[in-house]
């Protein structure tokens, strides 16, 4: 069976590690990225204890030039690209009202959660076509396309890698180069975990989530949500403005209950 060679972006935590610790027993060479080499070190030992093989490229998504040197680094070792998965990300919630100075908090949402992850697919893109087979797994959130109070920055940020990744898919389907995004729920990952009120919220596992991923390795679907958001975003579609209200009126509400639990419980 011939390896299948996975790049995996914030591989260092949290989904992202879950997955890369899903894939290890998979017939894969897992290619790690993240910032800290040493946390790429710690899951890189991780992934060969389970008879995984992997390696390590340390890279600052920020910066547009280590995409591409870390591009080239991956295809001149492995000399082939199954899957590129473009999960590292970042959030930040907070109100319009409270961001009509924090312009940054746009821009570097944006740079981490669309414009990082459509530069690693440019750069990956040509050896895919090359090949002719390749595969693109983008990790979105249900706030893609529902309404999303308080966020903003990250709902946008989602949204454009959707649109993104749906226009990339009708293109290159005749050259056997499959997209798959995955609209999340809330995941418990240590991004999470500084949100109080998330801590009242449901949240899917992480391995769960990993799940998602190790599934569109396999499968190569589409897109994969949950059931609500499939629903509610094809109801939002249909009567965007009824729904849109509804949807976020629903979510102010728990919101705003969930915020009464934490500040009870100090």
């Amino acid at each position: 069976m011939t390896t299948k060679v996975i790049v995996i972006t914030g591989a260092s935590s949290g989904i992202g590690e879950a997955a890369a610790l899903q894939l290890a027993r998979r017939g894969t060479h897992l290619c790690l990225i993240a910032r800290r080499r040493d946390e790429l070190d710690r899951v890189r030992k991780r992934v060969e204890a389970r008879g995984g093989a992997a390696s390590v490229y340390p890279l600052d998504l920020n910066d547009p030039a280590g995409i591409d040197a870390c591009c080239a680094a991956i295809v001149k070792d492995h000399q082939r690209v199954d899957v590129l998965i473009n999960n590292a990300g970042r959030s930040i919630r907070r109100t319009i009202k409270e961001s009509l100075d924090r312009d940054h908090d746009f821009e570097r949402v944006m740079q981490l959660n669309y414009f990082a992850p459509v530069r690693m697919t440019l750069r990956l893109l040509p050896q895919f076509l090359k090949q002719r087979r390749g595969h693109i797994i983008n990790v979105s959130s249900v706030l893609g396309f529902l309404p999303a109070p308080r966020f903003a920055a990250y709902a946008s940020s989602k949204a454009a890698l959707d649109a993104f990744s749906r226009s990339i898919a009708a293109e290159l389907e005749d050259d056997n180069v499959r997209v798959t995004v995955l609209n999340y729920p809330l995941v418990k990952t240590a991004m999470t975990a500084p949100t109080a009120v998330y801590g009242k919220m449901k949240q899917m596992d992480v391995r769960d989530a990993a799940g998602w991923i190790v599934d569109a390795v396999r499968n190569r679907p589409a897109r994969r949500t949950t059931r609500f958001a499939h629903a509610a975003g094809v109801a939002t579609a249909i009567a965007p403005g009824p729904v849109s209200k509804v949807l976020t009126e629903v979510m102010k509400r728990r919101i705003r209950r969930l915020q009464g639990k934490v500040d009870s419980t100090g």
